[in-house]
């Protein structure tokens, strides 16, 4: 089992080809600097990243392409085939097709994170419309994933080193929130935020601020009902369990006065209460973290970004640091883990390790 500054084998998903996210991997691992600290996994196909490397006018970066896992690179970015077929490739115009290779990589990547083959698991940008299928009935990558990895709940956790917000819904319409805020779902995010400060992110009392749904939270019932009949109760159940929680809060003042600062993680009602803050102050550093799994998948803070896919124009910075976000949840599970182990298992280990 690899230790804290040993390579961990990242596992990436190619996301939809005529997005950037072919040009976020190959701008992050033309730094040879980064195989220094792990050792990447890309399952997708080699002639989207030699299309888009001529594209780019890039003339240096450098993959292997692995019929296994035996054959791994230490010193290069490896590409593991997922389809044989060739496809023409338009940049911006993702459609059925894009839409089933980015499957096709995701599943790979899914069975080799839950074969123990990779460590830890990235994924590029998909395009939600086009991936829609059959065998992918969802809204996006977080249930998905929690269908293929396991468990029993899911918490879409937005971090960087200033900021960490979770939602209690997702991709939902605006008319359809309301409807969905339940205190048992409220109760279940708070306990898996509590849970992943703790154990992925290494803070041993974390402090969760809750925000309201309604403007002014409700201003005690004269703008809506929920913020008095079901986010305050959840949180009191919360907090009869031991979790440091406390709101809630009207969302403009939270952010605007800088209350943010005071918590550690900060749990949102709907998408754009949580994301549009969170957006404006990771300065593009921002990652996209499933808590709840029992494995690590991160990825960018943002989507495929169709209108300059194949322009040069994309920022890698939010995908190189989901890659190490990764990193380092992984080996705060394994600390945690550690610590917490129990001394007769531990001191056997401990036995062994002298022999």
């Amino acid at each position: 089992m690899p230790g804290r500054g040993e390579r961990l084998k990242v596992g990436i998903s190619l996301g939809d080809v005529t997005g950037i996210g072919p040009e976020l991997i190959i701008k992050t691992f033309l730094d040879d600097r980064i195989f220094k600290q792990l050792t990447p996994v890309l399952f997708g196909n080699a002639r989207v990243l030699s299309f888009y490397k001529k594209l780019l006018n890039i003339e240096r970066f450098q993959y292997n392409s692995v019929k296994n896992f035996q054959q791994l690179s230490y010193n290069s970015l490896n590409i593991i085939p997922v389809w044989d077929e060739e496809f023409a490739i338009e940049p911006s115009k993702p459609d059925e097709q894009s839409g089933k290779y980015a499957l096709l990589s995701l599943e790979a990547a899914c069975k080799a994170l839950r074969d123990g083959e990779i460590d830890v698991l990235v994924t590029a940008p998909i395009n939600k419309k086009y991936i829609y299928s059959e065998a992918f009935p969802f809204n996006g990558h977080t249930h998905y994933l929690k269908e293929q990895l396991g468990g029993d709940d899911v918490l879409m956790f937005m971090v960087s080193d200033n900021i960490r917000v979770g939602l209690v819904t997702e991709h939902l319409a605006i008319r359809e929130i309301a409807d969905q805020i339940k205190e048992e779902d409220i109760l279940s995010k708070l306990r898996m935020m509590h849970t992943s400060l703790v154990k992925d992110f290494g803070i041993e009392k974390p402090r969760i601020a809750v925000l309201g749904l309604n403007p002014h939270a409700g201003d005690e019932g004269l703008i809506g009902h929920e913020e008095q009949e079901i986010i305050l109760p959840a949180i009191r159940k919360a907090t009869k369990e031991g979790i440091l929680a406390f709101g809630p809060y009207p969302a403009d003042g939270f952010f605007a006065k800088g209350s943010y600062k005071s918590f550690d993680g900060i749990l949102a009602m709907y998408h754009d209460q949580g994301l549009i803050p969170f957006k404006s102050l990771s300065h593009d550093n921002g990652t996209n973290f499933t808590a709840g799994l029992p494995y690590v998948r991160t990825s960018p803070d943002h989507g495929t970004a169709e209108q300059i896919a194949g322009k040069n124009l994309a920022d890698e910075s939010s995908f190189r640091a989901a890659i190490y976000t990764a990193i380092d949840i992984w080996h705060n599970r394994k600390e945690h883990e550690e610590r917490n182990a129990d001394p007769l298992v531990k001191r056997a280990n401990l036995r062994d390790e002298d022999r």
